[in-house]
């Protein structure tokens, strides 16, 4: 019930920043306009997102036949908690590396890369997708995918903002107002971002968690992490900021960014993996 909640106070709070958007640029008539929109890019992020999280992963669909122990293991870890198999993806990268996506467990998708096939054991990867089916389980896929179409959707605003205030446009009859209109391109993702952050991190530790308990034993997941987490540093991601967060370890983790420690959308891995290590799952 309280993942419901921010789903849809996220989802209503994108309805409200497309309206006065188009209050702002257009009056009256921009903010029907920009309701209308709302309620159409509301629907695709509840509806599609999951979609949205699969293309922009390239990830494709493999069957039981193509990679039998990937799939011994899911079913495994879903029966266990009484829950629909997902569909199961690989992605190209080669940067070792998972997510789960979807509105529910009924329809839900789980991906890893061909990276982290290379060099987990199974029985690290088990702990990996143990952690992805907790968050399936836990139903806060929803709200991370949710939050992702989110910020694209954001971003892909601020861009127009931006030219708009470049170039001019907007309001006839009172004046666009040039720096407002900036202010809205700088501030709206970097609200989105941190939104996706704070959501982010506190979903993490849960799936850990959980996790563990699923198999039992927290050290095949803190063994991945460990692993995971130089592999995200040394080889790079081609993946949209927006769907980071969706990741088991932070994919852009070898971008130089400053301030490093304010925008990272994960716990850090040697936090995750004291707890694991230290017995807080049990």
């Amino acid at each position: 019930m309280k993942n419901t909640f921010k789903t849809f106070v996220l989802l209503a709070g994108l309805g409200g920043l497309l309206v006065i958007i188009g209050q702002v640029l257009f009056g009256y008539t921009g903010a029907i306009i920009g309701l209308a929109i709302g309620l159409v890019f509301v629907g695709f992020s509840y509806w599609r997102s999951d979609t949205l999280a699969i293309r922009a992963a390239r990830a494709v669909p493999v069957t039981e036949e193509q990679m039998p122990e990937y799939y011994a293991i899911v079913r495994d870890l879903t029966q266990q908690l009484d829950m629909p198999m997902p569909k199961l993806y690989v992605t190209p990268d080669q940067q070792p590396n998972a997510f789960a996506t979807g509105r529910n467990p009924e329809h839900a998708a789980v991906a890893v890369t061909q990276g982290i096939l290379r060099i987990l054991t199974w029985d690290q990867l088990r702990g990996v997708l143990a952690h992805e089916i907790s968050h399936v389980g836990n139903r806060d896929i929803l709200i991370g995918s949710v939050a992702a179409a989110i910020a694209v959707g954001i971003t892909f605003i601020a861009n127009i903002l931006q030219f708009t205030a470049i170039f001019g446009g907007g309001r006839d009859d009172e004046g666009s107002n040039p720096i407002a209109l900036l202010a809205l391109a700088i501030l709206a993702p970097l609200a989105a971002g941190l939104l996706q952050m704070a959501l982010s991190r506190s979903r993490e530790f849960e799936a850990d968690r959980s996790g563990a308990r699923l198999i039992g034993d927290g050290e095949p997941l803190a063994q991945a992490l460990e692993k995971l987490e130089v592999g995200a540093r040394r080889i790079p991601m081609d993946i949209d900021p927006a769907h980071a967060s969706a990741f088991i370890v932070n994919p852009l983790a070898g971008r130089k960014i400053s301030f490093g420690n304010l925008w990272r959308t994960h716990p850090a891995t040697e936090d995750r993996v004291a707890r694991l290590r230290g017995g807080e799952w049990r």
